[in-house]
């Protein structure tokens, strides 16, 4: 990629960024005010510009991945539908996929107490739940949190953003699996799911993205560079 082309990239970065934090907020101010119309139009833009932004600032493949298959997770969400629920978790599943993979590029270590702590935080939220959860249900979702679990584990290599992003990520889904379980919720549960959700891949991609300009310490478009080098 020449840096002319970085250039024009980067131009559009700034825009887009705040485009997706004005959709993030006006999807939050529709869930505050109950307004589902303003949810099912602010929600699907959500991840498509945060991928946008990621792309225009040179992003790895696997992260714009991920985000779009959480795009594709999203809108599948919308429907109350229990086979729109499964084809979505499968979306993210394959989205936790990319963030793997990327992160097992990582130079970096995973924290093994780290591991531990989220071990035993998933088991014990498993027993937990378990009898609450519709019975064809269960197995999907177990398979889920295990693959999403170690997914906020790796998020540790990419640096303090990424891992805080890999743990929200986790909070959000576990409040979904509560509500699926019918236990006690707080209020405007959506509003909750979705403010953890929008924070935890903002934190994954920006913590991806100052981790990669930090390892080849470049200019723009510098992880895109670092990509093709290899």
């Amino acid at each position: 990629m020449t840096a002319e082309a970085a250039g024009r990239g980067q131009r559009f970065a700034r825009p887009l960024l705040i485009a997706f934090l004005v959709a993030a907020a006006v999807d939050l101010a529709g869930l505050l005010a109950d307004a589902g119309t303003v949810h099912l139009v602010a929600k699907p833009l959500l991840m498509p510009l945060l991928a946008a932004y990621a792309a225009a600032r040179g992003g790895p493949r696997p992260l714009i991945a991920a985000l779009l298959f959480g795009w594709g997770g999203d809108t599948l969400l919308l429907p109350d539908h229990d086979l729109a629920f499964l084809a979505g978790m499968g979306s993210f599943a394959a989205g936790h996929v990319c963030y793997l993979w990327l992160f097992g590029r990582a130079s970096a270590r995973a924290s093994l107490p780290t591991a531990l702590g989220y071990a035993v935080v998933l088991a014990a939220f498993l027993v937990l739940i378990w009898p609450d959860l519709p019975a064809e249900l269960r197995v999907p979702l177990t398979g889920y949190s295990l693959l999403l679990t170690a997914m906020a584990w790796r998020a540790g290599t990419r640096g303090r953003q990424a891992a805080l992003g890999g743990a929200l990520f986790l909070l959000s889904d576990a409040l979904i699996a509560t509500g699926i379980a019918h236990w006690p919720q707080l209020p405007v549960p959506d509003f909750w799911v979705m403010l953890t959700y929008i924070a935890a891949q903002l934190l994954l991609t920006v913590g991806i993205l100052a981790s990669g300009a930090k390892a080849t310490d470049a200019g723009p478009g510098a992880y895109r560079e670092r990509s093709i080098s290899r």
